[in-house]
């Protein structure tokens, strides 16, 4: 009789063989970016400061696996306020050289150090004096004796099992080029505001949406002395379940909402004033404020509307007068959640 292995511990073998993997590789690889993260230094500076200082752009190159993670780097940087571009090295030998110009400053990307296509566009761009920024595992070499700063990636091991596929090397290579970019936006003081000028579509847009975006810019407001007969009325027109309160200087002094009403349920009610009924000191939202930020605001309170005030350029509260309202169904159909 021949015994055969159960079908299901075959299977948790199996899968146990491949969270190891996993895990393996995952330890390798942040093993590495630790590493790395405690080099950093001089160096870095120095290449921030080649890199902020320019007049033109980042030309960012890199040949196989490291053109691949140049042309993520340069999509990272032109999206950061940093204006960068991908140059394919075989490329620039036929011509996109014309793509480099005085005023640039060039990001090489080779694990290697000798990536024999980088070639003609390090000789290009040591002759029109650009600075080049090496990204490399190995000094000395072609790249790092060419380049103006050398930033090396740690003498880690690939975690592919045979050494050889670039893995743990690109891992590093793309994080320092992150490195640089966030370096750089913040050195640049690149804003939220910016970012958004940049990604005006999809869910980053949207989150970067602010507040006199998607308001209403004719509120309910009535007068601190308005009889609440007139009040209702105003409230019931617009449909937001609220009416603004202001003073004689146009100030937002407080609100009457749907509870409030039913709080005073009176036979006297429509008889009294919106001042003698309203809920002093409402809440606010500026209207250079994220969308987010009143939704989060309407969440916490458990509220639905925010009366909108002005922002100075810098986005602070300027006034209390109310120039517009958002309802949290704004700011649902803008899609945020």
């Amino acid at each position: 009789m021949t015994l055969t292995s159960s079908p299901i511990a075959s299977a948790d073998t199996d899968a146990a063989a491949i969270i190891e993997t996993a895990q393996r590789v995952l330890r390798t690889e942040s093993a590495a970016l630790a590493m790395m993260a405690a080099e950093v230094g001089d160096p870095f500076v120095r290449a921030i400061h080649a890199l902020s200082q320019i007049s033109g752009r980042i030309i960012v190159t890199g040949m196989g696996k490291s053109g691949h993670i140049a042309n993520k780097i340069a999509a990272t940087m032109a999206s950061t306020g940093t204006p960068a571009h991908f140059v394919h090295p075989a490329e620039a030998s036929h011509g996109d050289l014309g793509m480099v110009t005085r005023g640039d400053a060039l990001l090489a990307l080779s694990n290697s150090g000798n990536t024999a296509e980088l070639a003609d566009v390090l000789a290009y761009a040591t002759r029109i004096a650009i600075p080049i920024v090496a990204i490399t595992a190995r000094s000395p070499s072609a790249l790092a004796d060419a380049a103006t700063v050398t930033l090396l990636l740690p003498a880690a091991e690939e975690a592919c099992p045979m050494g050889l596929a670039p893995t743990t090397s690109t891992t590093a290579t793309m994080a320092m080029g992150d490195a640089l970019a966030v370096a750089l936006l913040e050195r640049r003081g690149f804003s939220a505001e910016q970012f958004r000028a940049l990604h005006p579509g999809g869910a980053l847009g949207r989150r970067l949406l602010q507040v006199h975006e998607i308001m209403h810019s004719d509120p309910p407001l009535v007068a601190d002395d308005t009889p609440m007969a007139q009040a209702i009325v105003t409230m019931t027109a617009k449909s937001f379940g609220c009416v603004g309160v202001t003073d004689r200087a146009g100030s937002l002094v407080g609100i009457v909402t749907d509870g409030d009403l039913r709080r005073h349920m009176t036979p006297a009610l429509l008889q009294r004033t919106a001042g003698e009924i309203m809920t002093a000191a409402p809440r606010t939202i500026r209207s250079r404020a994220l969308a987010l930020e009143a939704l989060a605001v309407m969440n916490d309170n458990h509220i639905t509307s925010l009366f909108v005030v002005p922002s100075d350029a810098a986005g602070v509260e300027e006034l209390a007068r109310p120039i517009g309202i958002v309802h949290v169904h704004d700011c649902l159909r803008a899609g945020l959640t």
